[in-house]
Parts: C-alpha cells; sequence; structure tokens
C-alpha cells in the first residue's frame, strides 16, 4: 500500500503564514489609524487643550486660619486675585487668601450643584474631612 504523501504545504506552516498575514493586517490598520491620529485627531487634541472649565474653589484665610470661602469661577487665578486685592465684599475683611482646594469641571451646572453642596452643613463637615 502506498501513502501518497500531499506536494501541499503542511498545516503548520500554513498557519504561521496566516498568522503572519494577520500580523501585517494589524500593522497595516496601526499605521492607518497613526496616520490618521497625527492629521485628523490634531483639532481634537487642540480642542481638548482650550476646553472651558468651571472651578469650585475653597479659599483659607492666612490671617484667620479657621475662616475658609467657597466659590466657582472660570479663571482661578485672576478671582483669587480679585479676593486678595479686597474686591469681593465677603472675603475682603480676612485677606491674604490662599487657595486650599480647586475643583474642575467641564459642565457649569454640576459644578454649581457641587458649590451650593459644600456651602450647607453636611458639605462643610465634608470638605473638613476628605478636603
Amino acid at each position: 500500500m502506498r501513502v501518497r504523501i500531499p506536494s501541499a504545504t503542511p498545516t503548520f506552516a500554513l498557519n504561521k503564514v496566516k498568522s503572519e498575514g494577520c500580523r501585517a493586517e494589524v500593522k497595516r490598520r496601526r499605521a492607518a489609524s497613526n496616520r490618521a491620529m497625527s492629521y485628523g485627531s490634531a483639532s481634537h487634541f487642540l480642542q481638548n487643550l482650550t476646553m472651558k472649565f468651571f472651578y469650585v474653589y475653597i479659599l483659607q484665610s492666612e490671617s484667620t486660619v479657621e475662616r475658609f470661602y467657597v466659590g466657582l469661577t472660570e479663571d482661578l487665578k485672576a478671582r483669587l486675585k480679585k479676593h486678595n486685592a479686597g474686591e469681593v465684599q465677603f472675603t475682603s475683611t480676612h485677606r491674604p487668601w490662599k487657595i486650599k482646594t480647586a475643583v474642575a469641571f467641564t459642565e457649569q451646572e454640576k459644578a454649581a450643584q457641587f458649590e451650593r453642596y459644600l456651602k450647607t452643613a453636611s458639605g462643610r463637615a465634608f470638605a473638613k474631612k476628605r478636603l
């Protein structure tokens, strides 16, 4: 009895060729993705850099250490300057102020809700313990 050996490539060799083909496909897709990211995503990247943030901040008085103030702003540095310049009625008597905590939000409504919460008794206790 004769055993006939097929002339085709053995199965293990085919698997290797297929896997190399898959690897080549993955490399091709990654290269295409990288090209797309370098061109298309630049504007997306810049958009994220210029994203508008709303800051809920807690100030601590440097002159009266047990005094705190909670506020909301879009420009944290400018707001701190106003507080320390005495332009804000509620903070003018306990100047200078330093930022104890600042939390950034992308949604103004969420920031306003968090600020209102921090001004409640429960929120003050939370801030004292956690922030």
